[in-house]
């Protein structure tokens, strides 16, 4: 036996390591390959697909983007972008196009167009990616003429305590699905896309109930356990379209989104009985129904007094003060709740992305805001700590892409 064989004080030989070795190398192919074989036979059997939801798409082509038309998925994100120093009408043109193509791909379950990984694409979930405009991309596009007057940020209210990480922006882009998989491969793709052109401001997620937990058409809630949306009308509906749609110039078709990101203080939350959460809200917890009702979508009776002479829906309930004054400042809610641990010294906060969706922010959704930071009772446990305005492009041809009847004219 060779000194290079023997076994040594430090121990065993070379020889005997590099046998112990191919041996174990061996062993673990032996096991990968089990492994494998595993994987295989449960690919073949029989799956459930009882629900199954992920080849669901939704059309990007139309008179509207599908992200208003759509009923909100179960996982949500949005992305604010600023354009970069120098931007010029010709590299918005450029992005949009590229913006809407990887769209029209992704919502069909394919990948982008420089798509590393196509396969995180092939199951749409209902996907929608849906595109809207701050003031300056829109007088960019079509000059100062070109932006509503409501293209701004929100008055400020009494109750705000607005942070810019969480505020304004350039360019929107709303990312909805029911598999947060999908949801995160598009807000990559999408981000990517616009590397050279637009710096990404902001980036919030959220969501909703689970595609399944509940029966389709149920309104969601947030986590106040309070239902969230109750007065929306189905997205058919003449009424609908009354309060969303712009009927005139080049934004016909879209609409205008306010984004506010509104912080719950839970822990205090908990500390409220049952009564006065409801009181607080004007609505039952368990059934969403007006206190003055039976069930969630009961006209309230704002007269109605209890014994006493009291109100029965309090002064200050919130279902009282976001009442609109009149038809004409409905909105349509689009909420997603978002829960967020604590990261590098920042403390964990949860609370509501609340999206709405209306033609004319001032002439709709400032009147309701106003009379909710004069009096509205939840604001002992909430705070708005984001704002932002954008205008919602209208739909495109199949050949087209968004924001063409701007920037072609």
């Amino acid at each position: 036996m060779s000194p290079a064989d023997a076994t040594t004080s430090h121990g065993p030989s070379r020889r005997g390591f590099l046998t112990g070795s191919a041996a174990a190398v061996g062993v673990a192919t032996g096991a990968a390959g089990g492994y494998a074989a595993a994987r295989a036979v449960q690919v073949d059997e029989p799956r459930d697909t009882t629900g199954a939801n992920g080849g669901r798409a939704a059309a990007f082509a139309g008179a509207h983007q599908a992200g208003i038309t759509s009923s909100p998925g179960a996982h949500g994100t949005f992305l604010a972008f600023d354009l970069v120093d120098g931007s010029t009408r010709d590299d918005l043109r450029r992005l949009m196009r590229l913006w809407s193509d990887d769209a029209r791909r992704l919502m069909a379950g394919q990948g982008a167009l420089a798509d590393t990984e196509p396969e995180l694409a092939a199951a749409p979930a209902g996907l929608t990616v849906t595109f809207g405009w701050g003031r300056a991309a829109t007088v960019l596009a079509g000059g100062e003429d070109a932006a509503p007057a409501w293209l701004k940020p929100l008055p400020a209210f009494s109750i705000d305590a607005l942070e810019n990480r969480w505020s304004d922006g350039d360019l929107l882009v709303m990312i909805h699905a029911d598999d947060p998989v999908t949801v995160s491969h598009a807000a990559r793709m999408i981000t990517k896309d616009a590397a050279s052109l637009a710096v990404q401001r902001w980036h919030q997620t959220g969501f909703r109930q689970a595609y399944g937990t509940h029966a389709s058409g149920t309104t969601m809630r947030n986590l106040f356990g309070q239902v969230d949306g109750t007065t929306n009308p189905p997205v058919a509906a003449e009424e609908f379209a009354r309060r969303v749609w712009i009927a005139d110039g080049w934004l016909t078709g879209g609409t205008s989104f306010v984004l506010r990101r509104i912080r719950m203080d839970l822990a205090v939350w908990d500390q409220v009985d049952r009564i006065g959460r409801e009181n607080a809200v004007g609505r039952t917890l368990d059934t969403g129904a007006p206190l003055t009702g039976t069930v969630e979508h009961d006209e309230p009776d704002l007269d109605a007094v209890d014994a006493r002479g009291f109100p029965i829906i309090s002064d200050v309930a919130h279902l009282r003060r976001a009442r609109p004054g009149e038809p004409a400042q409905r909105i349509v809610r689009m909420g997603f709740n978002y829960d967020e641990p604590a990261r590098g010294g920042a403390e964990a906060e949860a609370g509501l992305l609340f999206g709405s969706v209306q033609a004319d922010v001032d002439a709709q959704f400032v009147p309701i805001q106003e009379r909710l930071a004069q009096a509205d009772l939840l604001n002992v446990w909430t705070t708005p700590v984001g704002s932002a305005v954008f205008a919602i492009l209208p739909g495109c041809s199949q050949d087209g892409y968004l924001g063409d009847g701007l920037l072609e004219g």
